[in-house]
């Protein structure tokens, strides 16, 4: 009977502290050389100025609050392929109960032409 609230107590810290992560699959040919992560742009519309598809991003656990901290999660990830900006294709909520949730994100890191 212990083992078993234990076990609960164990599931119920792991599901609160979340892990969040960003992944990028670099999907762009060539080689650019790294940018600042601090000089990373994050758009949520597709800009008019020209430029090329450098790598796909997907996002997931951060928590609701940690919206400008995911943003530069997302930054440090596209810098290293060079990016000049990552476009923001479509985010959202996963509930997690009790008025709670993490946030999720697809995107698209770009370099300018």
């Amino acid at each position: 009977m212990k083992s078993i609230a234990l076990l609960t107590l164990l599931v119920a810290a792991c599901a609160l502290s979340a892990c969040s992560t960003v992944d990028i699959t670099k999907t762009g040919r060539g080689y650019r050389p790294p940018t600042n992560p601090n000089a990373v742009e994050i758009l949520m519309t597709v800009p008019t100025r020209p430029y090329e598809e450098l790598g796909s991003i997907t996002v997931q656990g951060f928590q609701l609050r940690d919206e400008a901290k995911m943003h530069n999660a997302i930054r440090a990830k596209a810098a290293p392929l060079g990016a000049s900006g990552v476009i923001i294709q479509s985010q959202g909520i996963v509930p997690t109960g009790f008025g709670g949730g993490t946030r999720w994100a697809t995107g698209v890191a770009i370099g300018w032409k």
